[in-house]
């Protein structure tokens, strides 16, 4: 057979070289160890939890290392591409702070590396797939698709492994030059598939195992790939595994981060890397995500766990710097101890590493999540937490907008309270739940959620508040607030102090506490909140005043 002759006949348009492409695509200027890394999502219109874990290992490697980090758009496949996917992918990332320094963008390509979507860079594929068949690294194949069925039913029958190799293969790559000349004139559609250099009529003993780096889990051996893939489909698209390959080697590439579910492909890409004579990349195979499901651990699942996609966040109004925060603890063991030493430090200052990262699956947990929110919240300034507050209620619920714009000084003092001294509330945990939280600022909202204590009767419940409403004067500091609270209390039969009531419950009807409740009953309309003197602060007398009177009258 002549190869050079075979690769003319298939791809005559095809007139650039690998060494144009090495040309066009030189080795990047990098400050020593500095690491390039990828984002390649498919435009399907979901971004999930998955996308953003695998993300934020590869900002991290690539800024803390001052390298770069860019998005590539693979979009070969275009029964699953999704209109305005690519926008969603962009701006859902962002939001998380994860910031690309090249690739694809909202406003065009940036880079010397591009095309940035794979559908563009269809000739390069096509050029290396000439230069394969040039070498009898690969070869046309012509079986139909009843022909492929056929073959795939015998294999199943027989127990054996389903593919195109070995004797399943032989017809195909036997094919005279005369053969094939006819079957393309004839307008017979075909694949170039692979020619594998494994043998799968070996015992396993004599196979060849490869051996790989990996970054995450060590060295990584594993048999050979025998299988003849297709790396170009019937109307000249690539397939994942050869476009990957071609596109990280000229994009220079120097970290792959991807799922552990690719690791069974790993061998088909070891030998493309070989047999293109390219060097390969490093390999980081992270972790799946999984959550405990009745006590048994499953994958994250887009059907049944809402907080697989990313939307899931925006919509409930989680802080990124939260979900960040939360993604290091699972991302790297040492991160949390690295945390308790470092309180104050910004998560960018942590130094990542794969080493640190678990190889087993990662259990995603959303208490967790929401504990580690409420953390990072309470160290977040009231100003920033409300301009957050603001753009959640923008995008996701615009009815309660007029509550934020214009009112920031308002907002900003409900946030803070109870979050300086030593030990500050940690309430706030996702927007969503914030504004349930502080809803009882707002008349609108105001509602009465809780009852009185049963140690409290309906007629001692309006007498408190009746003799409060005329003791209150808004100018009292909190002592003289209090002492109030108290004297009501005992002169009605209740204990000055908690332990009195404790000690001697026969003597007493409750104890101020359950007097203090009725008042912040009708105050807020529930039983737990932060100071009350501090909130009649922030409502202001008159607010205050006619809270308490509505439960009077």
């Amino acid at each position: 057979m002549d190869y050079n002759k075979l690769a003319e006949l298939l791809f005559p348009q095809i007139k650039k070289t690998p060494d144009d492409y090495e040309k066009l695509f030189p080795k990047r200027e990098l400050a020593n160890g500095a690491i390039v890394t990828r984002l390649g999502p498919s435009p399907t219109g979901f971004i999930h939890l998955g996308n953003l874990y695998g993300a934020f290992v590869d900002e991290r490697l690539a800024h803390q290392s001052g390298g770069t980090f860019y998005l590539r758009i693979e979009d070969t496949d275009e029964k699953r591409y999704v209109e305005g996917a690519v926008e969603t992918i962009i701006t859902a990332l962002k939001f998380f702070g994860i910031q690309f320094d090249e690739g694809a963008l909202l406003d065009g390509e940036k880079g010397s590396y591009g095309p940035y979507y794979q559908s563009k860079r269809g000739e390069i594929y096509q050029c290396f797939a000439k230069e394969l068949v040039k070498k009898g690294m690969a070869y046309p194949c012509f079986l139909t698709e009843d022909e492929l069925a056929e073959i795939r039913k015998a294999q199943e029958e027989a127990k054996e492994t389903t593919g195109i190799y070995g004797k399943y293969a032989e017809k195909s790559r036997n094919l005279s030059f005369a053969e094939i000349e006819a079957s393309i004139a004839a307008g017979k559609p075909y694949v170039i598939r692979l020619k594998s250099s494994g043998n799968h009529d070996l015992p396993a003993d004599k196979i060849r195992h490869i051996e790989v780096k990996d970054a995450v889990r060590g060295t990584l051996s594993m048999p050979e790939n025998n299988q003849d893939i297709v790396i170009l489909k019937a109307n000249g698209i690539p397939t994942y595994h050869f476009a990957h390959v071609i596109d990280d080697y000229f994009m220079r590439t120097t970290h792959i981060v991807r799922g552990e579910e690719w690791l069974m492909s790993l061998p088909i890409h070891v030998e493309l890397f070989e047999k293109l004579g390219f060097a390969m990349p490093v390999y980081c195979h992270t972790a799946q995500l999984l959550k405990l499901d009745n006590g048994n651990k499953r994958k994250l699942s887009k059907r049944k766990d809402p907080e697989l996609s990313l939307d899931y966040y925006r919509q409930e109004g989680y802080h990124p710097k939260a979900v960040k925060e939360y993604l290091l603890t699972i991302l790297n063991s040492n991160f949390e101890e690295w945390r308790i030493e470092n309180p104050d430090a910004p998560m960018e200052d942590f130094p990542f590493t794969t080493e640190k990262m678990n190889s087993g699956g990662a259990l995603f947990d959303l208490n967790k999540l929401n504990d580690i929110s409420k953390d990072v919240l309470v160290k977040i300034p009231a100003t920033e937490l409300c301009e957050f507050m603001t753009q959640w209620a923008r995008e996701c619920k615009p009815e309660i907008l007029p509550l934020f714009e214009g009112n920031e000084d308002y907002i900003e003092k409900i946030l803070d309270l109870g979050r300086s001294g030593k030990k500050p509330r940690k309430d706030l945990i996702y927007a969503k739940q914030i504004f349930e939280f502080i809803s009882y600022f707002f008349d609108d909202y105001f509602k009465i959620e809780d009852t009185i204590p049963e140690n409290v009767s309906d007629e001692d419940a309006a007498e408190i508040l009746r003799r409060y409403l005329e003791s209150y004067d808004h100018n009292d500091d909190q002592n003289q607030w209090f002492d109030k609270i108290r004297q009501i209390g005992t002169e009605m039969g209740y204990a000055a102090k908690p332990k009195d009531f404790k000690k001697n419950p026969d003597q007493y009807k409750g104890h101020v506490g359950h007097v203090s409740t009725v008042i912040r009953i009708a105050l807020m309309g529930r039983n737990q909140s932060p100071d009350i003197w501090e909130i009649q602060q922030i409502l202001g007398e008159k607010r205050t005043r006619e809270r308490i009177g509505l439960l009077i009258s």
